[in-house]
């Protein structure tokens, strides 16, 4: 798997390895702090959600030791990176709104920003703490936040908190996990459980918001039920047959 393992470094970054967290991290090289506060800050607040936030946190926490990295100083590189990516999010939804996005936008889909409105609009400031843990909620919802002109006091305790338990929590279980053999021999299979882990959430509240739909267009209008509720009771004619 990787040059890390054999305890050697190469100095140039593979943009092509940024799918597979371990080789990225192999390929940083001597900016490897640099490249991960920089995948983070983009996944959190540029509106990029097409990163591997949460695994390659959790495989740079996995493998600080053959990285040379300090752990105190790579989780705190996250936690500021993550605070200072959702910051970006709410001043970018607080100034432009829903004037980034449109209807057939790949990427800033006005289905997306609706989509993390309805979900800060239901949990309120916790919507904050919990998308942290939710490939693609964690981009979009605090862009939200800034749309509906939330209270920036709130916003930033509720983006602490989040970040914190986030970006320690994974790194930490990386770090500790790290003693263990079939965890260090399969790296690329735990990345892709971490990551198939994470996005199951979002499949079901897809799914539940899909089958909700289809229930309300299969219901039938309450208008249309009262419509036939009042049309007239035609007589029943016999016809004769000759």
């Amino acid at each position: 798997m990787m040059h890390l393992m054999a305890g050697s470094l190469p100095a140039g970054l593979s943009l092509g390895s940024v799918a597979d967290p371990a080789a990225l991290l192999d390929s940083a090289g001597g900016w490897v702090l640099l490249v991960v506060a920089a995948i983070v800050f983009i996944e959190s607040g540029a509106l990029f959600p097409f990163l591997p936030g949460d695994s390659l946190i959790f495989t740079a926490g996995l493998l600080h030791a053959q990285l040379g990295i300090n752990l105190v100083v790579l989780m705190a590189v996250i936690v500021g990176a993550a605070i200072a990516g959702d910051q970006a999010g709410y001043w970018l939804g607080r100034r432009f709104g829903r004037r980034l996005f449109t209807e057939d936008a790949q990427v800033l889909n006005t289905r997306y920003l609706t989509g993390a409105e309805n979900f800060f609009t239901r949990y309120g400031g916790r919507s904050l703490f919990l998308a942290r843990f939710v490939p693609f909620a964690r981009t979009f919802v605090p862009l939200a936040a800034g749309t509906a002109q939330y209270r920036y006091r709130s916003f930033l305790l509720w983006n602490v908190i989040g970040a914190v338990l986030w970006g320690v929590g994974l790194t930490l279980a990386g770090s500790l996990l790290g003693g263990v053999p079939f965890v260090t021999d399969h790296i690329d299979l735990i990345a892709v459980v971490i990551v198939t882990l994470s996005v199951v959430p979002t499949v079901v509240e897809i799914m539940r918001h899909i089958t909700k739909n289809r229930a309300s267009r299969a219901a039938p209008s309450p208008l249309v039920e009262e419509q036939k509720h009042d049309e007239p009771v035609l007589p029943h004619r016999e016809v004769e047959v000759p």
